[in-house]
């Protein structure tokens, strides 16, 4: 086993599309994934980009300093596809070492580290093609390269399958809702669908509709109360309890583990402490509408000032606001009535003022038989997928002195 320069292990190569058959423009994120490019390309010349091929890496050097990581990632589509000619393209040459093994080392936080600290000698934060290539890896025998991707991949494998259950989980709550209180196909008496089965409708002038016998038209500040959060700075690693801020709330799920703390009196902790069944809305900023719900397995916690909770007067209310508060329509809703252009803000009555439909509890509770398994179930594959999470980074850190760890 030993250690070998990257510039030793790969060649950087420049083959432009000057025959335009790759049309497809990725850029890479900070994550170190190709990710479709946002760049307006309509009237540019492509002829003059970057070809990527499966296999080959790409990276862009020009702010790691800035962004303290080089977002750097290697293809494993079937295809090629085009690349900034800004970012290096290279491929390994050496039969020493894999390309998925490789890629794998420059995931690692450590390597980040490295890149960042070869910054310090460019004025603009970018990092020097002879630094990168002057970075050591420490290149184990094929057979262990093997074994370490194959470990990696069948945890990636684990939570790609989490995520997509997540997903389904998501679009069965939206499909519950609609049918309920859209369609109105709720069950009536019999278990059957209601409106569909002749069930009373009445005419609401508000929403220009019928809508079922009994039900009214009101807000969602109709069903929840109101509150802001704590005001205080974050620390990393201690305090009195876990301080959820916008950062945390706007991903597919709370990463509890990289919340941080902060210090608040313990007669305050019961004012904004959190609770299952609380919403979490960020009111400023890009994110503004962005919201979670509290669920079950949760630590001592408290809410930052720039969060709005929204909590429901009653529990049946839970799952009805819970497919209406983390709808795209309700974000778009916030944003649409936010104050503010470069920095939209929503106060605690924007955030609330929405029309929503007011059902009976008997509706409710029913809803929530269908929809907290759901939730609950949903809750514990993102528990899963955070700590298969760690489990991967764990991985990742090991490399350097080759520990295994077990899945």
């Amino acid at each position: 086993m030993s250690y070998r320069k990257l510039g030793d292990l790969v060649k950087f190569i420049s083959n432009k599309n000057t025959d335009g058959n790759a049309t497809i423009l990725f850029g890479i994120n900070i994550d170190k994934f190709f990710m479709p490019s946002v760049a307006n390309i309509i009237g540019v010349d492509l002829k003059k980009y970057k070809v990527v091929k499966k296999y080959q890496f790409a990276c862009n050097r020009m702010h790691v300093g800035r962004d303290e990581r080089l977002p750097i990632s290697m293809s494993t589509f079937d295809y090629d596809f085009i690349v900034s000619p800004a970012y290096d393209v290279f491929e390994v040459i050496s039969s020493n070492v894999l390309p998925e093994y490789l890629m794998l080392w420059f995931r690692r936080k450590e390597f980040d580290r490295q890149c960042w600290f070869y910054t310090d000698a460019d004025v603009r934060g970018g990092l020097h093609l002879d630094a990168l290539k002057s970075i050591e890896i420490k290149v184990p025998s094929i057979e262990e390269q093997r074994q370490i991707v194959a470990q990696y991949q069948s945890i990636a494998n684990k939570i790609k399958v989490n995520e997509q259950i997540c997903e389904k989980l998501e679009a069965t709550a939206q499909a519950l809702y609609k049918n309920w209180f859209v369609d109105f196909e709720f069950p009536n008496e019999e278990g059957k669908p209601y409106k569909s089965s002749g069930g009373q409708m009445v005419w609401n002038e508000e929403l220009g509709k019928e809508i079922p016998e009994g039900w009214e038209v009101g807000t969602i500040g109709d069903l929840v109360d109101t509150q802001y959060g704590f005001t205080d700075s974050a620390h990393p690693s201690k305090g009195t309890a876990k301080f959820l801020r916008i950062t945390d709330i706007v991903g597919n799920y709370i990463k509890w583990d990289d919340v941080p703390y902060c210090n608040i009196l313990t007669k305050d902790i019961y004012k904004y402490s959190v609770e299952f069944g609380d919403f979490l809305i960020s009111r400023t900023g890009a994110n503004v509408g962005y919201g979670k719900m509290i669920g079950k397995h949760t630590p001592l916690a408290v809410f930052a000032s720039f969060l709005v909770r929204l909590k429901p007067k009653s529990t049946v209310y839970i799952s009805y606001l819970y497919c209406l508060i983390i709808s795209k329509f309700y974000k778009d809703f916030v944003l649409s009535n936010s104050e503010g252009s470069a920095q939209p803000q929503a106060n605690a009555n924007i955030l609330t003022k929405m029309d929503c439909l007011v059902a009976t509890s008997e509706e409710y509770e029913k809803f929530n038989e269908e929809i907290l398994p759901v939730v609950h179930f949903k809750e514990i594959l993102d528990i899963q997928t955070q700590k298969l999470t760690q489990l991967q980074s764990l991985l990742l850190s090991r490399l350097a002195v080759g520990e295994e760890v077990s899945a």
